[in-house]
């Protein structure tokens, strides 16, 4: 009884050494050998051992990733090798490439990320230091589904909901490709639609300064790896109309010796006009460092005075109105100021003088003069007419196209054409009298 437990104790210890010296190695395990031809013995290499490990990189269920782990050895004194993962989609290829250098035994991992949603195809190349190929080792096919972000653009609008010529307006490009950059196929990026040339490095377009229009914006993007994104942005620019607004008079038809002003009313009480410019004019002169939104026209003399106000706002887009102030001379007035200021009428009390018929004879007489001297000079500044002049020659080039002078241009729905300053400002085109105007 003895014996026997001698001897089943021996073959039990028989078959623990024997397990141990077969290479425990979990997962799945491919090895070549083969009696005819060994690439691998004949550069002094040995396989150990290539593993091939899924992986659930985001933690959704789906397998997205495989990592491939390569144990080797050498009877080389060193050795420089170049592993290479391809991986293949429907017929688009990427690849991974692993530097070994090692004497000895090493190993090495690479791993595959997918990068779209389906079957890839995989296999592991050894290549040497002279960029030969050693051996090619096929890999299983896998069934993934990508964890990189796949290419997305979007963009982006922050303006008014009715967007007018100068309000707030900016266009955000939003825009993420991981998959491109991860293999090295960076795509191309295509914007069309705006007025003017937009580079890939504006992340943020300013449509404050376009043009009025209806604009239909799109931007694409392939890389090449055959996957695109694209998206669409409609916008309608209006003309931001001229300031509306009315005046609000007192003391219109009062002596000087009463309060007087003429005021500013907006017609729409959203529209601030203080930042406007504000030009007031008294018998068309301008009033001098008056940028207000009222006038103390006390200030004005006896008598009959056009007072004129001219607003224009941020886009100089202007409007005028004007009225005629009539200020009457104070009851209380020294000799001096009769003389000089007009006579006031006091109905009935008021003293008048007969003109006479002869006055009257010699005025109609100055009046039919003058008028038959004006109606002749008229008559020969009709027959002498000069043309026009065309404009200052250094805004036309040798063929008589406009000289935008270097500055990028566009042409609106209207047919008119514009140039932008780089300071943001436009320029339109004159064809009759061909100059730029400032808009």
């Amino acid at each position: 009884m003895s014996e026997n437990k001698i001897s089943k104790s021996l073959m039990m210890l028989m078959i623990l050494l024997t397990s141990l010296m077969v290479p425990q190695i979990s997962g799945s395990v491919f090895a070549e050998e083969n009696d005819e031809e060994d690439p691998l013995g004949d550069a002094g290499l040995t396989l150990i051992a290539l593993r091939n490990d899924t992986l659930d990189t985001n933690q959704d269920g789906d397998i997205d990733s495989i990592r491939v782990v390569v144990v080797m050895s050498t009877t080389n004194d060193f050795v420089n090798l170049e592993l290479r993962l391809f991986g293949v989609h429907k017929g688009q290829q990427v690849v991974e490439t692993q530097i070994m250098s090692f004497s000895g035994q090493s190993n090495a991992s690479l791993t595959y990320d997918s990068w779209a949603n389906g079957e890839h195809e995989l296999s592991l190349a050894i290549i040497d230091e002279a960029g030969d190929e050693i051996t090619t080792f096929e890999l299983p096919t896998y069934l993934l589904k990508p964890a990189l972000k796949t290419p997305r653009v979007m963009l982006a609008l922050n303006a008014p909901e009715n967007i007018e010529t100068g309000d707030q307006c900016t266009i955000n490009r939003i825009f993420d490709d991981e998959t491109g950059p991860r293999y090295g196929a960076d795509g191309t990026r295509t914007f069309s639609g705006a007025p003017f040339t937009v580079l890939d490095s504006q992340d943020v377009l300013d449509c404050s300064h376009w043009p009025a229009g209806d604009y239909t914006l799109r931007e694409t993007y392939r890389n090449d790896l055959s996957q695109t994104a694209e998206d669409w942005l409609n916008l309608t620019i209006s003309n931001r109309p001229a300031p509306a607004f009315s005046l609000l008079t007192e003391g219109n038809g009062n002596s000087t010796d009463t309060d007087c002003s003429v005021t500013i009313i907006p017609d729409s009480p959203d529209i601030d006009f203080t930042p406007f410019v504000k030009i007031w004019r008294i018998q068309g002169v301008i009033f001098q460092d008056y940028n207000s939104s009222n006038f103390d026209c006390s200030i004005l003399p006896a008598g009959v005075h056009l007072v004129s106000i001219e607003v224009i706002n941020n886009e100089l887009i202007q409007t005028i109105h004007a009225i005629n102030m009539v200020r009457l001379p104070g009851l209380n007035l020294t000799e001096e100021e009769a003389e000089v200021l007009p006579s006031r009428s006091f109905g009935e009390d008021t003293e008048t003088d007969s003109v006479g018929w002869i006055s009257i004879g010699i005025l109609c007489f100055v009046v039919a003069l003058l008028a038959f001297v004006f109606l002749v000079r008229v008559k020969d500044e009709k027959d002498i007419f000069e043309m026009r002049d065309l404009g200052p020659e250094p805004m036309i080039l040798a063929d008589g196209s406009p000289d935008s002078q270097g500055l990028p241009t566009t042409v609106d729905d209207e047919g008119v054409l514009w140039r932008q300053h780089p300071d943001g400002a436009h320029d339109w085109w004159d064809q009759d009298l061909r100059i730029w105007n400032r808009w």
